[in-house]
């Protein structure tokens, strides 16, 4: 699923740096699930949006992987300008504390 994010966003946003990480064992869910990720985006095409507009779309990008079982996508978008002003990574995500991982 990595792969399918990766080449998806790449056709679509015609990024200048992309990384995308499977997070999906630290969270709920079977072994090998495919459903958590985080994505770091930096595209030309992000010039002018506000984040929402940015999100909505890599979540238009990824409509198809959306619907075969993404649960969930921790998203960090920028311009290239504000990639080298900023400086820029993905991310931390927290640990998630859903079903199996609750403490008892």
């Amino acid at each position: 699923m990595v792969e399918k994010i990766h080449d998806r966003l790449t056709e679509m946003l015609d990024p200048t740096h992309l990384e995308v990480l499977d997070e999906s064992h630290m969270h709920s869910g079977p072994k090998d699930a495919e459903s958590h990720f985080n994505v770091f985006v930096v595209s030309e095409s992000f010039v002018g949006q506000r984040a929402v507009a940015r999100h909505q779309s890599v979540y238009r990008a990824l409509a198809t992987e959306m619907a075969a079982g993404i649960h969930a996508l921790a998203l960090k978008t920028q311009t290239p300008e504000e990639w080298t002003e900023q400086g820029g990574g993905m991310l931390a995500s927290p640990q998630c504390m859903g079903g199996s991982k609750r403490e008892g």
